[in-house]
């Protein structure tokens, strides 16, 4: 059998290996960096960070490559991570994924991470559903307090899920609130608590997985690039994860590196200063700008005194102009203008200017940049790999050192202004074909969650902004509304873009937007309200436009339990736009959370007359009538819904529970599994199942759906109190106490387990336990009618 021949490298190993092979000068942060896997980790020299900074086009990437190289060769497991994962979910992602690669999966996190992922995309589209309340309404506090930690997390997609109709009851019921609501749409016990807290819960599962794999290399190294971008959302979490006991134990055989523009700030890392080796990096040193021209081939006196003065000793820009220096005698050229005068090629020369243009490129991409197309000039995108000034990054996508790319463009756009403005229209219209693309199959209000749609939406608002930044900016505006709806790093990639439009641009009113929607994003940590006050004031928004913005920073205001905040919103939302369906809607919901039902019923009668086959608003009357005890009506109008959207769950479980209230309880029985067929992790239609089970004398059955609702969204109050609801009509007292007992303590100001356990309570002959229970459910919705005629039984049988 003949030898296997070797595997042939890849095109991006060769130009790796080249540019390795090139690399010179930092020969003191090498021996640092080298010296440090020479240490044991309990010798006290020994560093556990390495932070690399410095201003842009220092060299910060090439070293933090090379420190990756030299890690392996002392056996370390290595990955990086650049701006592109800029939350906790993301990064851990992706350094999952290269050690897989390497042959070290994190296969425990790898689960975990493709369940949240799961979970979030279905909890973002279902949570709307989840719309039946317990009696007695939250506290604005209780309502502030359930949804914190999920908004701070700033995991979850909420505004437009909580727009869609969830009640605030809803939302703030039993222990969990959004956490309940969010972990009945989980598949998996784990992910109530996933969704809710995902910092949290991945974090020790990764620990676990780096100790475990850390037995196996001797070192395990991983670095994080671009920081300055990705700090205030990862800065927190790594000095969390540092801090003895926060986490987990992390293995001493761990090096990680930051590399950034900026300081660690000393709010998290002032006292971890014993960890990090601070690593500052300043231009070449005249030495080593000359090693690395010498080994380019330029020894040319006069030239490289030409190159050491237009590069400042910019490790980017002495690497550019080695492999190019340029014409003699231009006294005034730039650095870049040398480069490309050096370049004799007219196309490649036009091909180096013109892919400048996107902030990342792929093959097909040159082929739209360029004017004369990459199908004429084979191999001209492999060309541009070899220069010095182009990375591909881990995501994949090539880009242009931002040192070298900012005067390219300003060539292009001072030199040309139409063939700017042409170049960014091709590119544009490049870039909405992949949107659209990528819109194939997806809900159309579900678009702006999708990454690869997103992205390339993004990619359109920035090169339509490039070319015509007024007439382009009341769309990137009307983007930022969605955005904000969504999770606060997708809202800060939009105003990235901005900003990086107007840089790009030199549009003073797109850097400036840019600059304080980010400010108001970050500095506002996960709430919209500032951001959306900022779009509000812009005279480029339509009166729809502007509804629309004033609909998101209600719901906003809403999870906060600023109900009449919202309402206000609202109500102006409908003042500018009175057509605005999504303002009445959201507006009913309101208030019928507050038990304000005709004024509910008139903003729903108001939106379906303008949008007349929106099921959404006619499911959310049928719950109004359902909610007000009009259970024939309720039926009708959940007829209606269903017939408007067959696919749609909820409204058969809405019409399931009328049907169960009006005693038609195998009909009702039909509704729930039809339901639950349609969406097997319906978890309050297992809940509302088991009622009718129970009615139907099927208490294995009633028990059954239950257990499934428990594995579904373990630990809700509702899901217990059920549970005492089948022990007591099977005459199982005291299981049926111990259960409601659970229940109360989940949730203590869960009326509803009062005076169910009262009764429970009374048939075991614990008749003033009883009473003392009702007391405690009256207290806590004075309005319970039900409890109010039990106590007055109760009290009339013990007087007599």
């Amino acid at each position: 059998m003949p030898p296997s021949s070797p595997r042939r490298l890849s095109l991006q190993q060769i130009v790796e290996g080249q540019r390795r092979a090139a690399f010179v000068g930092r020969e003191a942060e090498l021996g640092l960096f080298r010296a440090n896997f020479a240490l044991p980790p309990e010798d006290p020299r020994h560093r556990f960070v390495f932070h690399v900074r410095g201003n842009a086009g220092v060299g910060k990437t090439s070293l933090v490559r090379e420190w990756r190289e030299v890690a392996g060769e002392f056996g370390a497991l290595t990955a990086s991570v650049d701006e592109s994962a800029d939350s906790v979910p993301d990064v851990l992602g992706a350094i999952a994924e290269q050690f897989a690669e390497q042959g070290h999966p994190l296969k425990v996190l790898d689960r975990l991470l493709a369940t949240y992922r799961r979970a979030l995309h279905d909890a973002a589209g279902r949570l709307a559903a989840d719309n039946e309340t317990s009696a007695g309404g939250p506290s604005p506090g209780a309502l502030a307090a359930a949804q914190a930690g999920l908004i701070a997390a700033g995991a979850i997609p909420v505004v437009g899920a909580l727009a869609g109709g969830i009640d605030p009851a809803v939302v703030a019921r039993g222990a969990g609130g959004l956490r309940a609501v969010f972990g009945g749409r989980a598949r998996q016990a784990e992910e109530a608590r996933l969704l809710a807290e995902p910092i949290r819960v991945l974090t020790p599962v990764f620990v676990a997985e780096i100790d475990r794999v850390a037995d196996a290399v001797p070192w395990v190294a991983l670095f994080l690039d671009t920081y300055e971008r990705t700090a205030p959302q990862l800065d927190r979490w790594l000095a969390d994860l540092l801090t003895p006991g926060r986490y987990g134990e992390l293995p001493a055989n761990l090096v990680l590196t930051l590399a950034g523009q900026r300081r660690l700030d000393p709010v998290h890392w002032g006292d971890r200063g014993r960890l990090v080796a601070d690593v500052p990096l300043g231009p070449f040193t005249e030495e080593e700008s000359r090693q690395l021209l010498t080994g380019r081939g330029v020894v040319a006196e006069t030239v490289v005194r030409e190159v050491l003065r237009l590069s400042g000793g910019l490790p980017v820009l002495v690497s550019t102009l080695a492999a190019n220096p340029g014409a003699a005698g231009e006294a005034n050229a730039t650095a870049v203008e040398r480069f490309l005068a050096g370049e004799s090629d007219p196309v490649r020369r036009a091909a180096a200017l013109a892919c400048a243009l996107p902030r990342r490129f792929d093959e097909d991409l040159v082929a739209v940049a360029v004017p004369h197309g990459s199908h004429v000039v084979p191999g001209l995108y492999d060309w541009l790999h070899e220069l010095p000034f182009v990375a591909e990054p881990y995501t994949g996508r090539s880009r242009y050192h931002a040192v070298v790319r900012a005067p390219m463009l300003r060539l292009q756009r001072t030199g040309s202004p139409q063939r700017w403005k042409a170049a960014h229209d091709r590119l544009a219209e490049a870039f909405a074909a992949r949107r659209d693309a990528a819109a194939e199959g997806l809900d159309p209000e579900r678009l702006w969650a999708s990454q690869p749609w997103r992205r390339a939406a993004l990619d359109v608002l920035y090169h339509r902004l490039c070319a015509r930044p007024r007439t382009a900016l009341p769309e990137a505006l009307r983007a930022g509304i969605a955005l904000c709806d969504q999770r606060p790093s997708r809202a800060r990639h939009w105003a990235r873009t901005l900003a990086e439009a107007g840089e790009d641009a030199d549009n003073a009113v797109l850097r400036d937007w840019g600059r304080d929607l980010l400010a108001a994003i970050t500095d506002h940590g996960p709430r919209p309200t500032a951001a959306l006050g900022l779009l509000l004031t812009r005279a480029e928004l339509t009166d729809t436009d502007r509804a629309a913005a004033l609909v998101v920073r209600a719901w906003d205001r809403f999870r906060a339990g600023e109900l009449d905040a919202a309402l206000s919103d609202h109500g102006r939302a409908i003042a500018v736009d009175p057509r605005s369906e999504r303002a009445h809607q959201g507006r009913a919901v309101i208030l019928r959370s507050l038990g304000r039902y005709e004024e509910a019923l008139a903003d729903l009668d108001r939106a379906e007359e303008i949008a007349p086959a929106w099921a959404w608003a006619v499911r959310e009357r049928g719950e109004t009538y359902r909610r007000m005890g009009r259970l024939e009506e309720a039926l009708t109008v959940l007829d209606r819904a269903h017939a408007l959207d067959p696919s749609d769950a909820v409204p058969l479980g809405s019409r399931g529970l009328v049907r169960h209230v009006l005693g038609r309880h195998e009909e009702a029985l039909d509704d729930f599994d039809r339901a639950i067929a349609l969406w097997p992790e319906y978890a309050w239609a297992l809940v509302r199942r088991a009622r009718v089970r129970t009615a139907l004398g099927d208490p294995v059955g009633a028990l059954a759906d239950l257990d499934r609702a428990e594995e579904l969204s373990p630990g809700l109050a509702g899901t217990e109190g059920e549970r005492g609801e089948v022990y007591r009509a099977t005459g199982r007292h005291e299981e049926a106490v111990a259960c409601y007992g659970r229940a109360l303590a989940l949730d203590p100001d869960y009326a509803w387990a009062h005076g169910s356990r009262a009764l429970a309570l009374e048939a075991l002959g614990r008749v003033a336990e009883a009473l003392a229970d009702l007391d405690r459910a009256l207290e806590l919705d004075p309005g319970y009618a039900w409890a109010r005629a039990q106590r007055e039984r109760l009290r009339a049988a013990a007087g007599s």
